[in-house]
């Protein structure tokens, strides 16, 4: 029970009303509620706040008074009934709390804001190795083509989580996958320091930390699929998505510090708090009535309630029509930009700092500081790309039509940056910096484009489909990162090694996305 002192300045909270007659009840009934509120100036009130269950059930609406909720009012002192009840200076008002602070917004905002928050995370446990790699390498004497192994070893488990992750997200639902991929990545992140002097052992644990991540875009593209209407759908994406970008800044910022002072196995320790916290607090919210108490779309709520037995998750396996999925020339335009966009940003997040360190002879703390602006910028390119996509979409052009021009801005700005860095034109090293981060921020527009026709195409199959082009899109993570230690060793040339073999793939996705993208809704019916 707490006190609430109110201190009066006027005759009257609110003009009174011309009937002297006294209420028979302690209770006061919301029309009868400004004639008991007068009292003589300067006179001072004293409220008991009640908030307990028994007095909230008594109540059977909440009015507001002078701007607060009020549940109930009692006079209090000699047993009078009457206004000197309450001129006798005492009463009791029960508060609705409006807690906790998240407790009014919609519930899709919120399932996209701690998927985001998880999105994050999960990009400063994937960049963190790209910065600790440095140190590692010194340590344990590894090559170029040994860093890349290592490197590469993640998307071993991101490409093969990534169909499973689909499926399982179309059953369950994407949130419980997203629930079980997250404390996934953060335990196995937590292993890393303590297998790193054993090579097969720390492979293993980033394939673990690659299992955990794998499933959750397609988790993502499920909640996305299933509760953002389209006019809204890009700035989701764009949302939950750019969580990456902002994971990538915060990893890069933060690792470097934390691996000169503490060591670069607190990198790995930290940042897999950070996810294990997520998980915890996402129990938490599932725990609020104001969570789990809100409508919850009706496919998504018998397939995370319901119980499946072996036979039945077989069945619903087979009942995917994947024979349409491949018959689909929409569908292969994905798979292909996929793995073109994926070639790039992968090579580029894992070998950058690297080239940064390397080829312009940065140390440590400046080569993350320099590899921060790719991501940073793409944060402010990804704002602009989800609003540019959504008012097109709004104003009547064609939903194909702008997938097409936003992807055809992700491959082509890269493209075009990677050739002038390439190029031995003789550039200072802060225009090369700068060059590139404007390419690869360019590139957060494949997030209005690519990442959004899943959904457009089959919001039933959307994470299905994701897991297929994803699946795909992984390769480039194991065989791009490994080749282009492979040819640095061998060559020594970063624009052999690392930009040229991008550049291709950037132009040839440009084509095939051009010529057989579609956004229009497939039914994807099965046939026999």
């Amino acid at each position: 029970m707490a006190k609430l002192t109110l201190r009066a300045e006027s005759s009257c909270l609110f003009p009174p009303t011309t009937s002297s007659q006294s209420q028979p009840s302690s209770f006061v009934s919301s029309s009868r509620r400004r004639r008991l509120l007068c009292f003589p100036p300067k006179h001072k009130l004293e409220f008991r706040v009640f908030c307990s269950i028994k007095e909230k059930e008594s109540i059977k609406e909440t009015k507001r008074l002078n701007g607060v909720p009020v549940d109930k009012v009692q006079r209090a002192g000699s047993g009078s009934e009457g206004d000197s009840g309450l001129e006798s200076g005492s009463g009791e008002v029960g508060f609705d709390w409006d807690w906790p602070p998240w407790k009014n917004i919609p519930r899709r905002y919120k399932l996209i804001g701690t998927t985001s928050l998880a999105f994050v995370i999960c990009n400063m446990d994937k960049v963190n190795l790209s910065i600790a790699i440095i140190p590692m390498s010194h340590q344990l004497g590894w090559s170029s083509s040994e860093a890349g192994l290592v490197q590469s070893s993640f998307f071993w488990g991101y490409a093969l989580s990534q169909l499973p992750g689909g499926w399982l997200a179309k059953i369950f639902g994407g949130r419980k996958v997203l629930e079980i991929g997250v404390l996934t990545w953060s335990l196995a992140t937590a292993l890393v320091p303590l297998v790193a002097g054993f090579t097969p052992g720390l492979v293993v644990s980033r394939i673990l930390v690659g299992i955990g991540e794998g499933v959750s875009p397609s988790a993502a593209t499920d909640l996305i699929a299933r509760s953002i209407p389209l006019e809204e759908r890009s700035r989701a994406v764009a949302f939950v998505f750019g969580g990456l970008s902002v994971g990538s800044v915060a990893g890069l910022l933060l690792a470097p510090p934390l691996i000169q002072n503490l060591g670069w196995e607190s990198v790995f320790y930290i940042f897999s708090l950070l996810g294990i916290g997520w998980y915890v607090g996402f129990q938490f919210l599932e725990g609020q009535a104001s969570w789990v108490g809100e409508s919850i779309p009706r496919s998504q709520s018998t397939d995370m309630k319901k119980t499946w037995s072996t036979k039945e998750l077989g069945d619903s396996l087979k009942d995917v029509p994947w024979k349409e999925f491949f018959r689909n020339q929409a569908v292969w335009a994905m798979i292909y930009a996929h793995f073109c966009g994926s070639w790039g940003h992968y090579t580029c997040l894992a070998w950058l700092p690297t080239y940064f360190s390397e080829e312009l002879n940065l140390n440590l703390t400046e080569a993350a500081w320099v590899s921060i602006l790719p991501p940073l910028a793409s944060i402010f390119v990804t704002s602009i790309a989800s609003q540019f996509a959504d008012n097109l979409i709004s104003s009547g052009v064609q939903t194909t039509t702008v997938r097409k021009i936003c992807q055809t801005i992700a491959f082509l700005s890269p493209a075009a940056c990677m050739t002038l860095s390439s190029l031995d034109l003789g550039l200072p090293h802060w225009e090369v910096v700068g060059i590139l981060t404007g390419g690869l921020a360019l590139s957060s527009f494949a997030l209005s484009g690519l990442y959004c026709t899943h959904q457009d195409m089959s919001p039933e199959y959307a994470s299905i489909l994701l897991g297929i082009t994803n699946t795909v899109g992984a390769v480039p993570g194991i065989i791009g990162v490994a080749l282009t230690g492979y040819l640095l060793d061998s060559t020594h040339s970063w624009s052999i090694s690392l930009f040229i073999p991008s550049i291709f793939f950037y132009l040839t996705g440009t084509v095939i996305w051009l010529v057989f993208a579609s956004s229009k809704p497939q039914t994807f019916s099965k046939t026999d």
